[in-house]
């Protein structure tokens, strides 16, 4: 057995997902019943190839295999209105893939995992001290959401481009919600409808519907912004 190969095709697979650390030495040797030198062999081919980073004294973590390659433009651009929907109409696809794709793939475990961030997240609307949760919060919980669904869906690309994405433009994406909560005076009530129509979607692993409720969610959203010219 390459034990090299077989932990490559759990990152390919997309069981591993970028920046999730791997297991143990012990666990993997127990796993595909290994000596130490062959993990440690095939954990040091892994860090030839860049697709786990190890820093000093830590656990090894799956690399994001596009980052080194892909180089995303205009990050400073993220008060820019036009620039903004584009960013949007790029969600729009992208999320619509990763629901699709998660609603086929995702285990009984990421579905528990997503229920109980949806939870979360319709709770975070308010703090435990009953005043508004910030701009801010609203926007990172909303990306936390969305990237535990391009998790789930078990796609290598989509994963590694959606968090690539996120994180290039997350001020793009905190500055549409801004403008439209100074625009509207409230978060749209169409926003939680449709984070509750993805979430019945996936968790019914009806990928048709959850595609069409993942675009028509984004789609909302530059349509405000629209409004906001």
């Amino acid at each position: 057995m390459n034990l090299q190969y077989e932990l490559e095709r759990q990152l390919l697979d997309g069981d591993w997902v970028p920046g999730q650390a791997l297991p143990s030495e012990r666990s993997l040797m127990q796993q595909y019943a290994v000596s130490r030198g062959a993990v440690r062999e095939a954990l040091a081919g892994l860090r030839a190839t860049g697709v786990i980073d190890t820093q000093q004294g830590g656990r090894s973590r799956c690399a994001n295999l596009l980052e080194q390659h892909l180089e995303l433009p205009l990050q400073g651009r993220g008060e820019d209105i036009e620039f903004q929907l584009q960013v949007l109409e790029a969600r729009a696809v992208l999320e619509g893939e990763a629901a699709w794709f998660a609603a086929q793939r995702a285990s009984d475990e990421e579905l528990a995992l997503l229920a109980q961030e949806y939870e979360q997240m319709c709770r975070r609307g308010r703090s435990s001290s009953g005043r508004d949760a910030s701009t801010l919060e609203k926007a990172k919980a909303d990306l936390q959401f969305h990237m535990l669904i391009a998790q789930a869906s078990h796609h290598l690309l989509v994963c590694s481009f959606s968090q690539l994405f996120y994180n290039r433009y997350f001020n793009a994406i905190y500055s549409v919600l801004s403008r439209t909560l100074s625009r509207f005076g409230r978060y749209p009530d169409g926003i939680a409808r449709q984070h509750s129509a993805i979430h019945r979607a996936l968790q019914a692993r009806d990928a048709n519907l959850a595609r069409e409720s993942a675009r028509a969610h984004i789609l909302y959203t530059r349509d405000l912004l629209k409004q906001c010219q």
